[in-house]
């Protein structure tokens, strides 16, 4: 039942948060028609990565699937820096799988700080989920859809528009309210 509840809420997340301000213009469009995996990943850390792995492989051979978001549930990785080592090991992995270049690792998690950045900043938004999540990305999507789309940057400097204008307590808000969706 949990794995249920961190996958409502995620979903939720896509919908009313990364979708709903445009953070990545991308999602919608493996949003409906649905061709987003959710699933969640326990254990210790080698099984975290080993999951991760299980996923690429998996993606290699379905093409219905357009990327993955891999919610990961454990106690190690509920403090930001605890996820940061398994982001950076899961990136490592992603070289030594011969995985780099067909897919790209993107990260999610609730205390999501950008280094560099005041950690009040509503920025940090951008990549605040209700729960650490592990994004894999087709390359071959990105690059195809970042061919039609212009100016790449154009994403990067919305965003932060976008999280100036509305503010922390509004993205809190909905991140609590994600924490709280309904299982489907």
């Amino acid at each position: 039942m949990k794995a249920l509840q961190q996958i409502a809420a995620t979903r939720q997340w896509v919908d009313d948060v990364v979708i709903a301000h445009n953070f990545c213009p991308f999602a919608r469009f493996v949003r409906h028609p649905e061709k987003i995996r959710y699933c969640v990943a326990t254990g210790d850390a080698g099984e975290l990565l080993e999951s991760l792995f299980q996923e690429c492989q998996l993606l290699d051979g379905d093409d219905s699937i357009a990327t993955t978001l891999l919610i990961l549930d454990n106690e190690d990785v509920q403090s930001f820096d605890g996820f940061l080592d398994i982001l950076s090991m899961a990136d490592r992995l992603i070289d030594d799988w011969g995985f780099r270049g067909v897919y790209q690792l993107a990260s999610f998690h609730p205390d999501y700080v950008f280094e560099g950045e005041s950690p009040d900043s509503p920025t940090h938004f951008t990549n605040r989920s209700p729960y650490p999540v592990l994004h894999l990305i087709r390359e071959d999507d990105i690059e195809r859809v970042l061919a039609d789309f212009g100016d790449p940057e154009k994403i990067y400097r919305d965003n932060i528009d976008t999280t100036t204008e509305k503010g922390e307590a509004h993205f809190q808000t909905l991140l609590a309210a994600c924490k709280h969706a309904q299982k489907e």
